[in-house]
């Protein structure tokens, strides 16, 4: 490698020069990169005013209330025994705080969750720093921080309360503390392998999908380690073992009986193809639309990154994580959040490569107007990708489907207030959030949709007759308080709602076009004309 006279390495995008150049300490200090990251996604949090998945709500917050405060709704996944409770848990022990703090108004229910989530994101988003520059340095590891942020995905999932955010987040750590991820040169800290195996084994006890990476990584190492023994039988066994001992035990006080969660998950997702109830798409969605999208504009960036840094461990696990989940029926753009920030390194690679390249045209001397074209190139990929990202991040954070979540939030302070006694929901099902937005012991009834042999489901008999199906449904009800129902329905079943007394009280913009099935332009809460 060539040196300067003072014995210091030329930089260079390559990463055959990369690994050959000493380690440098980064110029940031974790904390501050940390406090930046965590003031961003705190506004974030703010931010993220619509609704994207039920699970944010049903398969977390709704549980964490159920056990801070003694009700809410437990979906029929909690009574197979295919979802563990070490991840709710974070979010009853946080409900238990505001409640003791006197904090638990409808407002901060709302909002705290995410707030607490933005921590964790906070986190992820150091660590993708941190892995960045000991894999390339400085220059990579600033703008790989920059596509993490600035990737409209990110902004849009990432703070919700996803158990694949979580997992999403202890990946990175993890993989920052594996010694396989890392170059000959660049070695992790001693003793870190440990650290990462139990980053790794949470995270599948959270999320037991998230062993589709680790595999692929636990492979990695067996092929690189000279103590191969040591690996399998000092650390991956019994580091593996009391954390799935902890998870069990956990599973067992809440459950109340032993529930071997892992097991029961597998069964049901992959040797029955459970999800595919849910809905299936084709082989290769994720390659042409669902990764693919959420990458968007840093997509190009990132194909370049793995070219240019040929750096095949990483850009090897993208591919291995997207090849096995394509193999199941039931696919959705978060089961793949986990490597959605290693594509976005290879783009922070590719936007320091052109970095590069401009000051070494300055420092080379040659005419000024070549350093100039690559540092307008620069400028102008940074402006293509945020003209494109931000306005898809707000778009997506506080427009599309806001509805279901103003509707609950309205609910909950009139609730409150003691102005509502009870609400149907006439909708498909967990289309809403519920008692954790709530925040109130009232009856409440949705329609169910939980798995069912030769019958359709409630939701669905609605959804193919909602008129016929209101009518039965309204013979054994005790008249609710509320009814909310999306516009598109609303137009079949305003006579049935008449005929009950029931009249329009608000009405919440929902959506611009439609997603699954017919637009569901808006959300419309009816009330009894003497509420």
């Amino acid at each position: 490698m060539r040196q300067r006279k003072n014995g210091s390495s030329i930089k260079h995008p390559n990463l055959s020069d990369a690994e050959a150049k000493p380690q440098k300490k980064s110029p940031y200090s974790s904390k501050d990169v940390f406090l930046t990251c965590l003031g961003f996604r705190m506004l974030n949090a703010l931010l993220i005013q619509t609704y994207f998945n039920p699970d944010e709500h049903w398969q977390a917050l709704e549980v964490a209330h159920r056990i801070a405060f003694g009700y809410g709704h437990l979906t029929w996944e909690w009574e197979e025994g295919i979802r563990s409770y070490l991840h709710p848990i974070m979010f009853a022990l946080f409900y238990k705080l505001l409640a003791l703090l006197r904090l638990d108004t409808p407002c901060v229910m709302i909002k705290a969750p995410r707030l607490l989530q933005s921590i964790f994101s906070a986190v992820g988003d150091l660590y993708l720093y941190k892995l960045s520059f000991a894999l390339f340095g400085d220059g990579v590891a600033k703008w790989a921080l920059f596509s993490q942020l600035a990737n409209w995905f990110m902004f849009f999932c990432f703070n919700r309360t996803f158990s694949n955010s979580l997992e999403t987040t202890l990946t990175l750590v993890g993989l920052y503390y594996w010694p396989s991820v890392r170059s000959s040169l660049n070695k992790a800290p001693s003793g870190s392998r440990k650290r990462g195996l139990a980053l790794a084994a949470l995270a599948c006890a959270i999320r037991p999908t998230s062993a589709v990476t680790w595999v692929y990584v636990g492979l990695l190492e067996l092929y690189t380690t000279h103590d191969r023994l040591r690996f399998i039988f000092v650390e991956l066994i019994p580091i593996g073992s009391v954390v799935l001992g902890i998870t069990c035990f956990l599973d067992r006080l809440m459950y109340d009986s032993w529930v071997l969660v892992p097991l029961n998950f597998l069964k049901f997702n992959f040797l029955s193809s459970g999800g595919d109830y849910y809905g299936t798409h084709k082989w290769h969605w994720y390659f042409t639309q669902g990764f693919t999208v959420m990458v968007f504009t840093f997509l190009p960036f990132c194909v370049a990154g793995i070219i240019k840094s040929k750096y095949w461990k990483l850009s090897g696990l993208i591919l291995w994580v997207l090849g096995l989940y394509s193999v199941l029926g039931h696919k959705e753009f978060r089961f793949v959040l986990p490597v959605l920030p290693i594509s976005l390194i290879f783009a922070g690679y590719s936007l320091a490569a052109l970095e590069e390249r401009g000051s070494r045209n300055g420092e080379k001397k040659r005419s000024s107007c070549i350093c100039n074209k690559w540092r307008s190139r620069k400028q102008l990929a940074i402006f293509f990708l945020l003209a494109s990202n931000i306005p898809m991040a707000l778009y997506m954070s506080l427009i599309h489907q806001r509805g279901t979540e103003d509707a609950m939030n309205y609910l909950s302070k009139e609730a409150a207030k003691g102005k509502v006694k009870s609400i149907v929901f006439l909708m498909p099902c967990h289309a809403t959030p519920y008692y954790s937005t709530l925040h109130n012991n009232l009856p409440m009834r949705f329609l169910d949709c939980a798995p069912s042999k030769g019958m359709p489901a409630e939701s669905d008999r609605f959804m193919m007759d909602p008129v016929s199906f209101a009518v039965d449904f309204a013979k054994n009800w005790s008249r609710p308080s509320h009814i909310v129902l999306f516009d598109s329905e609303e137009r079949h079943l305003k006579d049935f709602l008449v005929s009950h007394s029931f009249r329009e009280v608000r009405r919440f913009f929902h959506a611009h076009f439609k997603v699954d099935r017919d637009l569901q332009a808006s959300v419309v809460v009816y009330a009894m004309t003497d509420t």
